[in-house]
C-alpha cells in the first residue's frame, strides 16, 4: 500500500492528476513518486478504475488516517463513485464502515451526506438501466436477487432461442437492481445502532419498502422485514452500547412506529398476509416495549389493516372486533367524520358481527386444542386491544353473543343503515321459519349495492358491504334450519329447498353437516324417502349418553311381558319362607344407613371445623390488616411531624436571613433616616420581608434618579463635542482622498515598469535554459533505468527470501506435527497404563474384601460351635448337680455302702465352706486332693488351648494390655466376675448357685 503524507494526494493520484510537476514535500520521496506514477498515473483516464478503487480503499482502511478531515469526505465521494461504477458492494460496505469509525464522534453529518450520495448514485444507476430496457417485466423475472443464475437456466435460454435483446436486457437491468438491493442492506446494517442517524435509517427503510412495492419483490420484502426485526431485537438485547438509540425518546419512537406502519401498508398491498400479520405483531411489541399508545391516525391504519388480514384468514370474529375498535376510534377522534361515512362504518361493524358463525367450532375439540384456542384468543385479543384476564376463558370473552350485545349497548346498531337494522332484527330476534328467506333476500340485495370510498376517513380502505353477503346467506340458512327444526319433525326436501332461495339443496346439505357437527341443529336427511328428519338436541344427547340404561329398561319390559308377575297369594307364599333373609337384609340396610348418618355427621362436624378454621384465619388476616393500617397511620403521623419540623426550621432560617437583610439595609441607609424596627413590636417573617423589600425599592428608585440626571449631563457634553469636531473631520477626510489618489497612480506606474523588466529577464532565462533540455531527458532516462534494475534486484531477493521462509515454516510444521503425534501416543500409553494399574488395584481390593468376608464367616462359625459346646457342658453340669443334690437329700439308710458316704460328705461340705458361689467338679476334686488350704488350680491345658487357639490374634493384645494389678493371673483371667466371656466378645451369664 502506498503511504501519502496528505490524503488529498491519493485522490489526485486516483484521478491521474499527480505528476512530476507536484512539489516534492507533498509526498514521501522521489522514489515513491516514480513508482506510483508509473502504476497509478492516469488510471481513470485509461480505464483502470479497479486499480484506482484499490488505491482509495488502501487509503481509507489505513490506520494513519483515523482523524476526520475535510479531504476524506471528497475521497469517500470519489470512492463510492468508483464502487457504484464497478458494482463493488463489498468494497463500498468496507469503506463506509471505516468512515463511520472515523467520523462517528466528530462529524456525523458528513457520514449522512456520504450515505445519501451513495443511495442517490445507486438509485440513479438502477433507474437509468430500467429506462434503457424495453422489456422490464422479463428483465426482472428473477425469484431472488441474491441468487446467481443457474447453469440449467443458461442451457434453457440457449435451447429456447431467446433473443439477443432480451438477454442483453437481463444482463443490463438485473445486476443494477441486485446492486441497489445490496446498497439498501448495507446502509441499514451500518445505521442500525446509530442514535444520531435514526432519520436516515428510517428514510432508507422507506425507500427499500417502496423498491419492493414498485417492482413486486416479495422475497426481498420478507428479508427486509426480517432484517429490521433483527435490528430491533439486537437493540433491546445489547442495551449497553454507547450510541444505541433510545426508544423512550418521542422522536425515536415516532420514527420506529412510522417504519413499522409503512411495512404493514406495503405488506398488505403486495398481498403478503402472513408477513402483514407479523408486522402487526411487531407494532404491538413496539407498543408494549415503550408502554405508549401511538397516535390515533396510526391506530386507525393499524385496525384497518387488521380488518383486511382477519378477513383474508377467515377469522370473522376477530375481523368483527377489529371493525368495532376502528368504529370507536373514528367516532371519538375523527372530528371531520360525516354522518354518511359513520353510517357506512357502523353498517360494516354490524354485518361483520353477523357474519360470525353462530356456533363455537371448538366445543367438540380435545383438551390440547382448547388450550391452543385459548392462547390464540388471548393473543388476538391483545392485538385487537381487548385486555383479557388469564383466569377467564378467552373464547368466552371474545364471542359472537358478547360482541352483538356490546354493539347494541354502545349504540353502534343505531348508527347503521335501516336495511342493516332490519336484517339484524330478522336474524337475531324474530321467528319466521317459513318466510325467513323471502324477508332477507331483498335486504341482502340492497346491502350488496351499498359501499364505496369514505370521503372523511382517508386512512380506511374502501368499504364494500357486498363481501358480507355470502356469509349472511349462510347464516340465514342456519337460522332457517334452526327455526324449522322447532316446528317440524319431518319435512320434504322439495319444501325445504323452496324455503331457502339462496342455495341449492346440495349446498344446504353441506351447511347442515357443519351445523350438526357443532351441535347447532339435530337433523338427518333420508334421500330414499326424500325427507329431512329433525330431532331434539337434548333428547338425542341423553339417549346417546345413557343408551345402555335404556336398553336394560327395554329388556326388563320384554321380560315382564314374557313372564308376568304372579298374584298376591303367590307373592306371600314366596316371601314368608324367606322372611329371615329379608329381616337380615333390612337389618344390614339399617346398619348401613346408620353408618352413613354417622359419616354425614362426621363430615358436617369436619366442615364446621373447617369453617371455624377459615373464620379464624379471616379474623387473623383482618387483625393483621388492622395492625398494618395502624403501622401505616403511625408512620404517616411520624412523617407529618418530621415534615412540620422541617417546615419550622425552614421558616426560622428564612426569618434569620430576613433579619440579616434588614440589618444590612439599615446600615446602608442614611443615619438621619435610621429607624429601629424591633423595639416595641412583634417581629414576623412577613413584616420583616416587607420592610426589607420596601427599603430596597426606595434605594433603587433614588439610584435610578441619580443615573437619569448623570445620563442627561453626559448627553449634553457628547452632543457639544460632536458639533465642534464635525468640520475638522470633513477637512481631514478630503485631504486623505487626495493623498491616496496620488499614491495609487505612483504605485500603478511602478508596477507596470517592474512587469516589463521581469518579462524581458524571463525571456533571456528561457533562451539560456533551453540548451539543457536534451541533457535533462538523458539524465532522467538513466535514473529510471537504474531504479528499475534496483527494483528488479530487490524484488528477486524478496521472492527468494519468501521462498526460504516458506520452506523453513513447512519444516517447522512437520516437526511440530511429529512432536504432537509423539506426545499424543505417549499420553495414550500413559493413560492405558494408569487404567491398567487402577483396574489391578480394584481387583486386589475386591479380592481382599472377599478374603476378609470369608475369614469373618469362619470366625463366626467357630464362635457358634464354641457356644454350643459350652451350652452342652453346662447342661451336663446341671444334670450332674441335680443328681448330686438328690443324693444328699436321701436318708442314710444304707449301711452296706460305706464307701459312698465319705465321698459325698466332702462334696456336701465343700460348697458350704466356700464363699457362697458355685464350684465346678474338677475344682472340688482338686481341693479334696490337696487339702482345704491349697490354692485354686489353673484351668486345664486342653481347655485353655481350645479357648486361645480359636480367637483372632488381636484379641490377645486386648486382654494382655493394661496394668498387672487390674488383670487376673493365669486361667482366671477368662472367668473373673460372675460371667464367662468368650474370646470373640460374646458373653453369657453364669448360672446362679442353687
Amino acid at each position: 500500500m502506498a503511504n501519502f503524507a496528505k490524503p488529498e494526494n491519493a485522490l489526485k493520484r486516483a484521478d491521474g492528476k499527480l505528476t512530476n510537476h507536484m512539489p516534492i514535500d507533498l509526498v514521501l520521496g522521489l522514489y515513491e513518486i516514480d513508482i506510483l506514477r508509473r502504476v497509478f498515473a492516469e488510471l481513470i483516464n485509461v480505464g483502470q478504475k479497479q486499480d484506482a478503487l484499490q488505491a482509495l480503499h488502501d487509503l481509507i482502511t489505513s490506520k494513519r488516517y483515523r482523524a476526520w478531515q475535510k479531504p476524506l469526505e471528497k475521497i469517500m465521494f470519489k470512492y463510492l463513485d468508483l464502487c457504484v461504477d464497478l458494482k463493488r458492494g463489498r468494497f463500498a460496505k468496507d469503506g463506509l464502515i471505516q468512515y463511520r469509525i472515523v467520523c462517528q464522534q466528530v462529524n456525523v453529518s458528513s457520514l449522512e451526506e456520504v450515505i445519501k450520495h451513495f443511495l442517490h448514485l445507486s438509485t440513479e444507476k438502477a433507474e437509468q438501466a430500467r429506462s434503457q430496457a424495453d422489456a422490464l417485466d422479463e428483465a426482472l423475472d428473477v425469484d431472488d436477487l441474491e441468487a446467481d443464475r443457474k447453469p440449467e437456466d443458461l442451457q434453457l435460454s440457449i435451447v429456447s432461442g431467446e433473443k439477443g435483446k432480451d438477454r442483453s436486457d437481463r444482463e443490463l437491468v438485473t445486476p443494477w437492481f441486485k446492486f441497489l438491493w445490496e446498497t439498501y442492506r448495507t446502509v441499514l446494517e451500518i445505521l442500525r445502532n446509530n442514535s444520531k442517524l435514526e432519520a436516515l435509517y428510517a428514510m432508507t427503510a422507506h425507500k427499500a419498502f417502496q423498491f419492493c412495492k414498485q417492482y413486486k419483490r416479495t422475497t426481498e420484502f420478507r428479508r427486509l422485514c426480517e432484517i429490521i426485526r433483527n435490528h430491533l431485537a439486537n437493540l433491546n438485547k445489547y442495551r449497553d452500547q454507547r450510541d444505541r438509540p433510545d426508544l423512550s425518546a418521542p422522536e425515536s419512537l415516532q420514527l420506529y412506529q412510522d417504519t413499522r406502519f409503512d411495512q404493514l401498508k406495503v405488506a398488505t398491498e403486495l398481498g403478503l398476509w402472513q408477513e402483514a400479520f407479523r408486522s402487526v405483531e411487531d407494532i404491538y411489541g413496539l407498543m408494549c416495549m415503550v408502554k405508549k399508545t401511538p397516535k390515533s391516525s396510526l391506530l386507525m391504519v393499524y385496525y384497518s389493516k387488521l380488518t383486511e388480514i382477519f378477513w383474508i384468514s377467515s377469522s370473522q370474529l376477530y375481523h368483527a372486533y377489529a371493525w368495532f375498535k376502528l368504529f370507536s376510534l373514528q367516532k371519538n377522534f375523527n372530528k371531520n367524520l360525516s354522518q354518511k361515512d359513520l353510517q357506512l362504518i357502523a353498517s360494516s361493524v354490524v354485518l361483520a358481527a353477523l357474519s360470525v358463525p353462530p356456533f363455537d367450532r371448538a366445543q367438540s375439540a380435545s383438551h390440547m386444542e382448547l388450550e391452543n384456542e385459548k392462547e390464540r384468543n388471548l393473543r388476538m385479543a391483545n392485538l385487537i386491544g381487548f385486555n383479557l384476564e388469564p383466569k377467564f376463558e378467552g373464547r368466552d370473552m371474545l364471542s359472537r353473543s358478547a360482541l352483538l350485545s356490546e354493539l347494541v349497548s354502545r349504540g353502534v346498531l343505531s348508527c347503521a343503515s335501516q336495511e342493516v337494522k332490519d336484517l339484524f332484527h330478522v336474524l337475531e330476534h324474530e321467528f319466521h321459519p317459513l318466510d325467513l328467506g323471502s324477508k332477507i333476500q331483498p335486504l341482502l340485495e340492497k346491502i350488496s349495492k351499498s359501499g364505496g370510498k369514505l370521503s372523511s376517513a382517508p386512512s380506511l380502505p374502501e368499504v364494500q358491504l357486498s363481501q358480507y353477503v355470502p356469509s349472511l346467506e349462510k347464516l340465514a340458512t342456519l337460522r332457517l334450519l334452526q327455526q324449522v327444526s322447532k316446528i317440524y319433525q319431518t319435512i320434504r326436501i322439495e319444501s325445504l329447498s323452496q324455503l331457502v332461495p339462496f342455495f341449492e339443496f346440495s349446498v344446504v346439505e353441506k351447511i347442515s353437516v357443519d351445523a350438526v357437527k357443532n351441535n347447532f341443529v339435530a337433523m338427518k336427511v333420508d334421500h330414499m324417502k326424500g325427507v329431512v328428519i329433525f330431532g331434539n338436541l337434548g333428547i338425542e344427547s341423553d339417549g346417546l349418553k345413557d343408551h345402555l340404561a335404556v336398553f336394560a329398561e327395554s329388556l326388563n319390559k320384554v321380560r315382564a311381558m314374557l313372564y308376568p308377575v304372579p298374584s298376591k297369594a303367590s307373592k306371600l307364599g314366596g316371601i314368608v319362607p324367606n322372611l329371615a333373609d329379608t329381616v337380615e337384609k333390612e337389618h344390614k340396610r339399617l346398619l348401613a344407613r346408620k353408618s352413613i348418618i354417622e359419616k354425614r355427621k362426621e363430615d358436617q362436624e369436619r366442615q364446621q371445623l373447617e369453617m371455624e378454621r377459615e373464620e379464624e384465619q379471616k379474623r387473623l388476616k383482618l387483625q393483621k390488616l388492622t395492625e398494618e393500617a395502624e403501622q401505616k397511620r403511625l408512620a404517616a403521623e411520624l412523617q407529618e411531624r418530621r415534615k412540620q419540623r422541617i417546615l419550622r426550621e425552614i421558616e426560622q432560617k428564612e426569618l434569620e436571613e430576613a433579619q440579616a437583610l434588614l440589618e444590612d439595609t439599615e446600615k446602608r441607609m442614611k443615619k438621619g433616616k435610621k429607624k429601629t424596627l424591633l423595639d416595641g413590636e412583634k417581629v414576623t417573617k412577613q413584616n420583616v420581608m416587607q420592610m426589607a423589600l420596601t427599603e430596597q425599592v426606595k434605594e433603587r428608585q433614588e439610584m435610578e434618579k441619580k443615573l437619569q440626571k448623570l445620563a442627561k449631563t453626559m448627553d449634553y457634553l457628547e452632543r457639544a463635542k460632536r458639533e465642534e469636531a464635525a468640520p475638522v473631520i470633513e477637512a481631514a477626510y478630503q485631504r486623505r482622498l487626495v493623498e491616496e489618489r496620488e499614491f495609487y497612480e505612483r504605485e500603478q506606474q511602478r508596477e507596470v515598469e517592474l512587469s516589463r523588466e521581469r518579462h524581458e529577464s524571463d525571456l533571456k532565462e528561457k533562451s539560456r535554459l533551453s540548451r539543457m533540455l536534451d541533457f535533462k531527458e538523458k539524465f532522467q532516462e538513466e535514473v529510471i533505468s537504474r531504479r528499475q534494475a534496483e527494483f528488479d534486484r530487490i524484488k528477486t531477493e524478496r521472492e527468494e527470501r519468501i521462498s526460504q521462509i516458506i520452506r523453513a515454516r513447512k519444516q517447522e510444521r512437520d516437526i511440530k506435527r511429529k512432536q504432537m503425534y509423539y506426545l499424543t501416543c505417549e499420553e495414550e500409553r500413559i493413560r492405558k497404563l494408569q487404567e491398567e494399574e487402577e483396574a489391578r488395584k480394584r481387583e486386589e481390593a475386591e479380592k481382599r474384601k472377599k478374603e476378609q468376608a470369608e475369614r469373618k464367616a469362619k470366625l463366626d462359625e467357630i464362635a457358634e460351635k464354641q457356644r454350643q459346646r459350652e451350652l452342652e457342658l453346662e447342661e451336663k453340669e446341671k444334670r450332674r448337680r441335680e443328681e448330686v443334690l438328690k443324693g444328699t437329700d436321701a436318708p442314710p439308710a444304707r449301711p452296706a455302702e460305706p464307701t459312698v458316704a465319705p465321698a459325698a460328705a466332702p462334696s456336701a461340705v465343700a460348697p458350704s465352706s466356700g464363699s457362697g458361689k458355685y464350684v465346678p467338679k474338677w475344682k472340688r476334686q482338686t481341693a479334696e486332693a490337696s487339702g482345704p488350704a491349697a490354692p485354686t488350680p489353673t484351668r486345664p491345658a486342653a481347655e485353655s488351648d481350645s479357648w486361645t487357639s480359636r480367637g483372632p490374634p488381636q484379641r490377645s493384645d486386648k486382654w494382655t494390655s493394661g496394668s498387672s494389678s487390674d488383670r487376673p493371673s493365669g486361667g482366671d483371667a477368662w472367668r473373673s466376675g460372675e460371667e464367662r466371656r468368650s474370646p470373640f466378645g460374646s458373653s453369657r451369664p453364669r448360672p446362679a448357685q442353687r
